[in-house]
């Protein structure tokens, strides 16, 4: 690959990121991974 396309790949690579935190962190994705944390915290063995 030429220096271009691996600039397109980590372009594509940061926006993909970017929206997948933007995901991660809404609110109720967020508070859906804090209860199966918490879920999974509060098991007992």
């Amino acid at each position: 690959m030429v220096t271009s396309e691996y600039a397109m790949g980590i372009v594509a690579a940061v926006a993909f990121a970017v929206v997948l935190y933007e995901v991660v962190n809404s609110g109720p994705v967020s508070t859906a991974l804090r209860n199966i944390v918490q879920q999974a915290l509060d098991g007992r063995m």
